[in-house]
């Protein structure tokens, strides 16, 4: 997708979770606006979460977080994942302790 980029997060089946999205931010360093969709779990990690992809990629990011986790371990986890995925290489979900 040229203008999005969809993270899904989470665990066992995939099921669709707390949603937000988030612009990236209009200059470089500057922020841009997000916001929960759909949801009342895992607000603040799956806001800061989309705009972390946001950042990362420079375009709009749209996350899907459905979690057992307490919502500061899943923002942990889930972010680490987030930066292993941009590093060239393949992803090793073992390291990370994730089963999902």
């Amino acid at each position: 997708m040229d203008n999005a980029v969809f993270a899904l997060f989470y665990e066992g089946s995939m099921k669709i979770g707390t949603l937000a999205v988030s612009t990236a931010g209009l200059r470089d360093g500057s922020i841009g606006t997000s916001s929960v969709l759909l949801g009342g779990k895992y607000l603040v990690a799956s806001r800061a979460l989309a705009e972390k992809v946001a950042a990362s990629f420079n375009k709009m990011g749209i996350v899907s977080l459905n979690t057992q986790l307490m919502e500061g371990e899943a923002l942990r986890l889930y972010s680490s994942l987030l930066d292993k995925a941009k590093q060239p290489g393949p992803v090793d979900p073992e390291e990370t302790g994730s089963k999902g």
